[in-house]
């Protein structure tokens, strides 16, 4: 490690080691070698004197990338790209005259980049399809267990425990259903020559527009996709990293989202989320259990979330077919946003698989608001046994305003239902009272809507991506 000088936080600590492979030097190096292959086989088989010695040399030399040459190339002449066609022409004599023929920079630039963020998006869904399966299985374990709802984080009428984990649920499926969208979206530029006009392949193929037109199908299909972009600048259009960030950004939001419920429930000691046998909380308070990943979700999160706007304004100033003020920021956005991203679904996993719910803590807090709650029954239950309506709303809004009183100015425990038994205008004692306070009465639907919601909606999602299920993740700090 380098003591002395700068290092990500997003590798050092945050980021898995397959996704930070996707923006490495190998994998972005030898994707070009792997495009520039893929252009010469394109080239020879359109007829131009190309031959099969000349492509096997550099299949041969595809993965060993002389860095050396590279960077000392480099310093000479400034040009990242023309550096790595000298090198790879120091390892293949044969074929160094053919080496990106006919192709502009962003040939090997761009398609690279839209190769590793299609390789890096699915990295992501899968690891987004594995929070989502460990959040259906929280929710079936406890989608029967009443729990205080909050609007406003004011008390509310009841929920369960597992309801709630379908509200966390459900924004990361509509993450997901963007991602596939936008995946399936992706194509590559293709070689669209140094305006996007392909005229040095027309003057390559003596002027056959047909031959021409079948460039870009054949790369596309060699490198994995079903086509190219129609058309284009010298660039793909920046509006295609918008897209992407957009849904990392959105999967980020809705980390956020969750992490910080589970902040609030920790506060309230009815979750928490996993806290390791040595883990210290606070280095003053012992006793302090904090619940610092999800607070690393939302840290992280909160930087996805802006960094959204990156590639958004690199887009609306793109001059005419091209400029190269989106280079420096596009190699910080995508690969940042990418790896932050990465390793907050890292910490959704390991958050997700390991949540404890405390059940006496929350049926403590929600009998203690529940005769709020249940003051509608009852008061139709008075009106059933001969009562009148609006001289029981008047009462039991008094009465409640008198116990919520001794809740706050005195400390003491909520006694509604004591008012309600010694008024004698409901015709029911406290234990008849008491009884109607099972919890499970409040619920609604909603174990019957976590039930129907796992079966209808992310079972068929799972058995889809059945093959992907079985992610785990380490957390490095």
């Amino acid at each position: 490690m380098n003591y002395d000088g700068y290092t990500s936080p997003l590798s050092q600590r945050y980021a898995s080691k397959e996704m930070q492979y996707l923006f490495s030097q190998n994998k972005k190096f030898r994707t070009w070698r792997r495009l520039w292959i893929a252009l010469a086989e394109t080239e020879k088989e359109l007829g131009l004197n190309i031959t099969q010695e000349m492509i096997d040399e550099l299949k041969a030399h595809q993965d060993d990338i002389n860095y050396k040459d590279a960077e000392e190339r480099e310093r000479q002449v400034r040009h990242d790209v023309m550096s790595h066609v000298y090198a790879y022409g120091l390892q293949c004599p044969k074929a160094k005259g053919i080496i990106h023929l006919g192709a502009t920079s962003c040939y090997v630039g761009d398609n690279t980049d839209i190769i590793i963020m299609r390789d890096a998006l699915d990295l992501v869904h899968r690891k987004l399809v594995n929070v989502i399966a460990k959040l259906a299985q929280f929710a079936e374990e406890y989608k029967d267990l009443p729990t205080l709802a909050f609007t406003h984080f004011q008390p509310a009428q009841p929920t369960t425990v597992g309801k709630r984990a379908t509200l966390w649920m459900n924004e990361f499926m509509i993450d997901l259903e963007d991602l596939e969208y936008v995946r399936s979206s992706l194509k590559l530029l293709g070689s669209k020559g140094t305006t996007g006009t392909q005229a040095s392949f027309l003057e390559l193929f003596d002027g056959d527009q047909e031959t021409v037109d079948k460039i870009d199908p054949m790369i596309a299909r060699k490198m994995g996709f079903e086509s190219c972009y129609p058309v284009s600048g010298q660039t793909y259009s920046r509006k295609v990293d918008t897209r992407v960030m957009n849904v990392v950004a959105g999967i980020a939001a809705s980390a956020h989202k969750m992490s910080n419920d589970i902040r609030l429930l920790q506060h309230l000691k009815e979750v928490e989320e996993p806290f390791e046998k040595s883990q210290i909380g606070s280095s003053a308070m012992a006793y302090k259990r904090n619940p610092m990943r999800s607070e690393r979700i939302a840290s992280l999160a909160r930087y996805v979330m802006v960094n959204g706007l990156n590639p958004a304004i690199t887009s609306s100033v793109q001059w005419f077919e091209r400029t190269l003020d989106d280079s420096a920021n596009r190699r910080l956005s995508i690969a940042e946003g990418f790896l932050a991203i990465d390793g907050i679904l890292d910490l959704c996993l390991n958050v997700t698989d390991g949540l404890k719910v405390y059940p006496k803590v929350i049926e403590k807090r929600l009998r203690s608001e529940l005769p709020f709650m249940a003051t509608e029954n009852i008061m139709m239950d008075a009106v059933k046994a001969g009562g009148d309506r609006q001289e029981l709303h008047e009462k039991i809004r008094t009465l409640s305003m008198e116990a919520g009183r001794t809740v706050k100015e005195e400390g003491k425990d909520n006694n509604l239902l004591e008012l309600i038994a010694a008024d004698e205008t409901f015709p029911m004692g406290l234990e008849e009272l008491e009884r109607s306070m099972d919890p499970s009465r409040y619920v609604g639907r909603a174990p019957y809507q976590v039930t129907k919601y796992l079966h209808e909606v992310i079972g068929p999602m799972l058995e889809k991506n059945k093959d992907e299920l079985g992610v785990t993740a380490q957390i490095n700090v």
